[in-house]
C-alpha cells in the first residue's frame, strides 16, 4: 500500500542513508555524525 511504501522510504532514509551513506560534501562523516558534531560546537561556544 501507500502508507507501507512511505514506512519503508523514509525507513531507508533514516537508517541507511541518514546515518551510514558517508557524504563527501560533510568531510566523509555520515550525516547524522555531522549534525552531532555541528551540534556539540554550539553548545561548546
Amino acid at each position: 500500500t501507500r502508507q507501507e511504501a512511505i514506512r519503508d522510504i523514509t525507513e531507508y532514509i533514516e537508517i541507511f542513508y541518514n546515518r551510514q551513506r558517508l557524504q563527501p560534501g560533510l568531510g566523509f562523516l555520515s550525516p547524522a555524525v555531522f549534525e552531532q558534531r555541528y551540534y556539540a560546537g554550539l553548545v561548546a561556544a
